[in-house]
């Protein structure tokens, strides 16, 4: 995957190294170093250039992201994938139930992973998978998959600083509150390498916010947004609650009215790696979960 980009430096930017202006701009120091290594990585008016090179006001900044070999150990299968936008940078999907974000023991070759190596494996593109916002296997909806390692990085950086929106939708059980905030620690469950439970001692912080919006047969449809990530979050947070998510095998076995858990991965809004647009996704629900 190769992505070339061009700055014109201001009156402003005038006087920093290329370095800085690397950093200033998103770029980590692992892709500084892979532009070094790289013979038209860095160039200033179309000049090889180093990053200790001053910048000058009306200097152009040629940066050559090239990535020349696709990733190890994700084989190309012709899955189908739902793409709900792309361009030079970014591409959102639409994730199904039942299909992994990554590939795993048991899981090699069935992955999102799997079918977007083929998506541009069949263009002839080398691409190295960067998958923003994981998604249970199980979850549908919306996910952010970076297209080259500057988008990547600063995506990365945008959700550790909680600039990147979520929104859930999921059924649980019971009616609860009209709306309300869980903020409950979560911590891995001792006896599974799986499950995770609330932990006041140890826990991770963990804060999901809820909204009912409908209650039928005791089923409630709640939208959720997360200030926090953490593995199976809106799960537990739900089961803490007392109104678990339907079909949740793992945190409310005893649920048969679906196959799945209920979750569902609304809206994404979040500003553009490079070009800083506001950019917001939606996704409607998927067929099983209109029960009601």
């Amino acid at each position: 995957m190769q992505r070339i980009l061009n700055y014109v430096i201001s009156a402003i930017q005038a006087g920093t190294s290329v370095g800085h202006f690397l950093r200033d701009n998103g770029y980590s120091h692992h892709i500084i170093v892979h532009l070094k290594k790289l013979e038209d990585g860095i160039m200033v008016n179309n000049i090889h250039a180093y990053t200790n090179q001053i910048l000058q006001e009306d200097d152009c900044l040629t940066i050559n992201i090239d990535e020349r070999t696709a990733s190890l150990n994700i084989e190309a299968i012709n899955i189908p994938i739902d793409i709900v936008y792309e361009d030079d940078d970014i591409m959102v999907i639409n994730k199904p139930s039942g299909m992994p974000v990554h590939p795993s023991q048991g899981n090699h070759d069935n992955t999102l992973a799997n079918g977007v190596a083929y998506y541009f494996a069949s263009q002839g593109i080398p691409y190295t998978y960067r998958c923003i916002n994981r998604l249970d296997r199980d979850t549908t909806g919306l996910l952010v998959l970076a297209k080259n390692m500057l988008s990547a990085a600063i995506l990365s950086q945008k959700m550790k600083e909680r600039q990147i929106n979520r929104t859930y939708f999921a059924l649980v059980e019971g009616c609860p509150p009209q709306q309300g905030t869980v903020n409950a620690p979560i911590g891995r469950k001792d006896d599974s390498t799986i499950e995770r439970q609330i932990n006041y001692e140890n826990g991770d912080n963990a804060i999901t916010h809820y909204h009912r919006l409908e209650t039928v047969n005791n089923i409630s449809l709640v939208e959720l947004h997360l200030e926090t990530g953490r593995t199976h979050q809106i799960r537990v947070h739900m089961k803490h609650l007392g109104h678990p998510l339907v079909g949740d095998f793992l945190y409310n076995p005893t649920s048969q009215l679906l196959s799945r858990q209920a979750l569902h991965s609304h809206q994404l809004s979040f500003n553009h790696p490079l070009t800083n647009e506001l950019m917001t996704f939606t996704c409607p629900l998927p067929d099983d979960f209109k029960i009601f």
